[in-house]
């Protein structure tokens, strides 16, 4: 079987190619650059605790060693504080990290993961698909033919694979623009994120009322104001003005010596590609959507379509081709994004140019402040991770299901399970592995050793139940689950996402749902050689 093809060697084409690997399927990454990225203090990434362990499941490193991650956040407007929210040290809190130091932890990871082939200077120019196959060809020194069995375009904005598939990006330009500092200072606050709308002392012009504060590793900071409608010129000595301007005020009147790190101009475009299968073609990324207006990530959601897509492409690659399965990562990734775009839109003005750039929500500032809150912390539907409600792999009708504090489709949460080993592991430690988990919820097992209950209760009736799903399965236990009785089973996706709970053991019910999660019974004679119908 050919390895998968994925071009662009970013953080979502390499977090691609070490999840597949993770569940034994072959990449090649195609690298239009020389292999590295260059260090750019000014381009960084907020990670959400779902995004950010999966890079340490994949990279092996804790992301704390490497970025910051925030104790706390907190909103002003004028002089006032008007929300502060502090993060206890085992609450999940988002982590701010330069986006080449992912790159490198990634890169890193994929050179010792023999399944990685990363082909550097390697500039895609063709694509050919056949019902076994597909054929990429590159130019440039390594200029050569690629034959893989599929195809993903992780190549960003100008993606070269969305363009050769003659896929669509309609959206809006420009929906945002920020002028972007790192540097190195001391403020009154330490690890704490702000949101500054309004500032006393801010004047009008080419800068509009808004500054965010992100703290880096190493007492360095990511500063963005936002600019207001227009493509007036952010100059150097303009920017630097603003600069001491905005530290000032913080510090009550003198600017604190300061290490200018980078700057840069970054803007915000929102978009949404037609379509995201082609055949045995697939976008992820910026290549698939665009966004990020209102503090939202968009590297959050490339990296949870990856996570997405490759249990599915592992399953395909293994097993044969499902196209119900291949085709529900359209369906469902590319619900969540429009979803998370048109929350988005609903905050930002009708207008596609000239005006103001934000309207205020409906109600009162407050709730503006909320709303911006929601986006830059991941919470809300600005900015939490997405639910597959309406998936089509979604199990209907099923006898004894019951609602837990997860709804259906939604990530579950990272409690801690026993694992078959007899380990005590975190529920997010297992994902990733291609494999669906059964967790069962048994209060009192924590406390004892493995050997005294495994073979006591309803654990072989479950064993046995999960041996005979339609696809591997490990079984887990936890002592408990949020909203979950006692004896309860849940079904979690290989991506981490609820399929189902039910009440007590029920095979029938559990074979049904697992049979609905990876696209139904396979068609007779599909083997591992079969083409795209």
């Amino acid at each position: 079987m050919d390895p998968v093809i994925i071009v662009g060697a970013g953080p979502v084409g390499l977090t691609l190619a070490l999840a597949l690997a993770r569940q034994e399927v072959p990449t090649v990454v195609l690298d239009e650059g020389p292999g590295k990225e260059e260090p750019r203090p000014a381009r960084t990434a907020v990670l959400r605790p779902d995004t950010a362990a999966l890079l340490e499941r994949l990279t092996g490193t804790a992301l704390d060693h490497h970025g910051l991650r925030w104790t706390g956040w907190r909103a002003m407007r004028r002089r006032q504080v008007v929300s502060e929210i502090a993060f206890a040290p085992d609450e999940p809190a988002p982590v701010h990290i330069a986006q080449h130091v992912i790159s490198g932890l990634l890169r890193a990871a994929a050179a010792d993961q023999p399944l990685v082939e990363i082909a550097a200077d390697s500039r895609l120019d063709s694509i050919e698909q056949e019902p076994s196959g597909v054929t990429a060809h590159t130019r440039g020194p390594n200029g050569t033919y690629w034959r893989g069995s599929y195809l993903v375009g992780c190549d960003g904005t100008r993606s070269t694979v969305r363009k050769l598939q003659d896929i669509r990006f309609p959206g809006r330009t420009a929906v945002e623009r920020h002028a972007v500092a790192a540097l190195r200072t001391e403020l009154p606050w330490t690890d704490q994120a702000l949101l500054h709308r309004m500032p006393p002392w801010r004047s009008s012009g080419t800068f509009a009322g808004e500054v965010t504060a992100r703290p880096l590793p190493d007492g360095a900071w990511r500063l963005d104001w936002l600019l207001p409608p227009g493509k007036d010129l952010v100059t150097p000595e303009l920017l630097v003005a603003r600069i001491r301007e905005t530290l000032a005020g913080w510090t009550d009147g003198s600017a604190p010596a300061y290490d200018l790190l980078d700057t840069g101009v970054h803007t915000v475009h929102h978009r949404l590609a037609r379509r995201w299968r082609d055949g045995r073609v697939f976008l992820a990324g910026d290549a698939a959507h665009l966004l990020g207006a209102l503090g939202t990530q968009g590297l959050d959601e490339g990296l949870r379509d990856a996570d997405n897509l490759a249990w599915k492409l592992a399953s395909a690659w293994h097993h044969g081709p499902h196209e119900a399965l291949l085709d529900s990562y359209q369906a469902e990734r590319r619900a969540v994004v429009a979803a998370r775009l048109r929350a988005t839109d609903q905050a930002l003005p009708g207008r596609r140019g000239g005006g103001g750039l934000r309207h205020i929500v409906p109600g009162t500032a407050r709730g503006h402040d909320a709303l911006l809150t929601d986006g830059h912390l991941g919470r809300g539907a600005l900015g939490a991770p997405g639910a597959y409600t309406a998936s089509p792999l979604a199990p209907r009708h099923l006898e004894g299901e019951i609602p837990v504090d997860t709804p259906r489709g939604a990530p579950v949460s990272d409690v801690r399970v026993t694992a078959e080993d007899g380990s005590f592991v975190r529920l997010r430690d297992r994902l990733g592995r291609g494999t669906l988990l059964v967790l069962l919820i048994a209060p009192g097992t924590g406390v004892w050793d493995r050997k005294h209950w495994v073979s006591a209760g309803v654990m072989p009736r479950l064993a046995a139940a999960v041996t005979a799903l339609p696809h591997p399965a490990e079984l887990l236990v936890a002592e408990s689950y949020p909203g979950a009785p006692a004896h309860s089973v849940l079904l979690v996706r290989p991506d981490g996402h609820l399929v189902t709970a039910l009440t007590g053991v029920r095979p029938a019910a559990l074979y049904a749902a697992a049979e609905a999660t990876v696209g139904g019974a396979l068609e007779e004679g599909v083997g591992v050689e079969a083409g795209v119908r």
